[in-house]
C-alpha cells in the first residue's frame, strides 16, 4: 500500500495520488465512474478531488454532475469513511452563484453536501482567489463550517503566494482554521507557476501540494512526439507549443527513466512530482480501468537518484 502524506497540519493524510473527478458524468458515464472508483479504492488509494463546478462546460449541465455521481457511489458502496473527499467551491455556478462570499459558501457548501450524499466535506477548498471578498470574511465563513462538522480542513486552488501569505497572516490574527492545501498547476513541462515564492511558502509553512494538470493534459504521457499526433484527441491542438526543444528533451529524459525503470512516462512523471518536497499528492483523472492501473501505477514508483536529476534538468527553464 502507498505510504500516506500529510494534508498539511489538518491531521488528514492521504494516499499519494487524487483521483480527479473532472470525467465523472462528462468523459466518464455513471456505470464507467463506479468502476474506477471501485478500482481506486481497491489499489489502496483513497483520496478523490472534484468541484461544484465540474461539468458546466457539458452543454445542458448545469454543475454538481461529479459530485452527484460521487454521492451515488458512496451511497451505493458505503464507503465514506474510507475515503477522503475533497472538493471546490466558488467558480461561476451561473443561477446559484459565485465567490468566496458569505452568503455563497453558506448556500453552495449546503448544495455540496447534499450532492455527496454526506455531511462533511474533508478537504473544502476555495477554487480560485476572489478579489472582491476581504479575506477575513472568507475564512470566518469556513471556521463556522468547521465549527458545525460540515467541514474538516480548507485548502486554496489558483492562488499567488502573496494571496496565501495574506490569508495565512489573517487566519492567525483571527485564530480561525488556516488553509491547508493548495492546488496549482504543476508539471514537468510547468513549473515556474509554482517554483519560487509559491513553492518557498508551502514548504515553509508545511502546506500540503496537490498538483493539477500533473500529466500536461496528456504531453507527459508521450501520446504526441510530432505534428502528426495532434490529431490523436481533442486536446491535441494545445500539444504544438510544447513540441519544441525543452518538450522534446523532457520526452527523452522520460523515456530514458522509463526504461530504466520498466515503467511508463506517465508513470514518471507523477513519480517525479512526489520526489518534490512539497507536494503531497498529484491528481490524475482516467476514463478506463486500464488507464487508472497505469496511473496508480506511478504513485508506487520510486525514481533512482540519476533520473530524478536527469528530468529535473531536461525541464529546467
Amino acid at each position: 500500500m502507498p505510504t500516506p502524506r500529510p494534508l498539511g497540519r489538518s491531521g488528514i493524510s492521504i494516499a499519494p495520488l487524487m483521483f480527479g473527478g473532472n470525467v465523472f458524468g462528462w468523459t466518464a458515464d455513471e456505470a464507467s465512474s463506479f468502476r474506477l472508483l471501485d478500482a481506486f479504492v481497491a489499489g489502496g488509494f483513497n483520496a478523490i478531488d472534484t468541484a461544484d463546478i465540474y461539468s458546466t462546460w457539458v452543454p445542458g449541465h448545469q454543475g454538481g454532475e461529479s459530485e452527484t455521481i460521487i454521492g451515488r457511489w458512496l451511497a451505493a458502496r458505503k464507503t465514506r469513511e474510507k475515503v477522503i473527499i475533497a472538493t471546490k467551491v466558488g467558480s461561476d455556478m451561473g443561477a446559484a452563484g459565485k465567490g468566496l462570499s458569505k452568503a455563497h459558501l453558506t448556500s453552495a457548501v449546503e448544495a455540496t453536501l447534499k450532492r455527496l450524499q454526506t455531511d462533511h466535506i474533508d478537504l473544502y477548498q476555495s477554487h480560485q482567489d476572489d478579489a472582491t471578498v476581504p479575506v477575513e470574511e472568507t475564512l470566518e465563513t469556513y471556521a463556522g463550517l468547521i465549527k458545525a462538522g460540515k467541514v474538516r480542513a480548507i485548502g486554496a486552488s489558483n492562488f499567488t503566494a502573496e494571496r496565501m501569505a495574506q490569508s495565512q497572516a489573517a487566519s492567525k490574527k483571527l485564530g480561525v482554521p488556516r488553509y491547508e492545501t493548495l492546488q496549482p498547476e504543476y508539471n514537468l513541462v510547468a513549473r515556474t507557476g509554482f517554483e519560487g515564492p509559491l513553492q518557498d511558502f508551502c514548504e515553509r509553512e508545511e502546506i500540503g501540494v496537490i498538483t493539477y494538470f500533473s500529466l500536461a493534459s496528456g504531453f507527459l504521457t508521450g501520446k504526441y512526439r510530432s505534428a502528426a499526433d495532434l490529431g490523436k484527441s481533442p486536446r491535441g491542438g494545445g500539444m504544438k507549443a510544447l513540441l519544441d526543444t525543452r518538450g522534446l528533451a523532457i520526452l527523452a529524459a522520460l523515456d530514458a527513466a522509463a526504461a530504466a525503470h520498466k515503467a511508463t512516462p506517465a508513470q514518471v512523471a507523477l513519480a517525479w512530482l512526489l520526489t518534490r518536497k512539497a507536494v503531497a499528492a498529484p491528481i490524475a483523472s482516467a476514463t478506463s480501468v486500464a488507464q487508472l492501473e497505469e496511473i496508480m501505477g506511478g504513485a508506487r514508483l520510486t525514481l533512482g537518484a540519476e533520473s530524478v536529476a536527469a528530468l529535473t534538468t531536461a525541464s529546467a527553464g
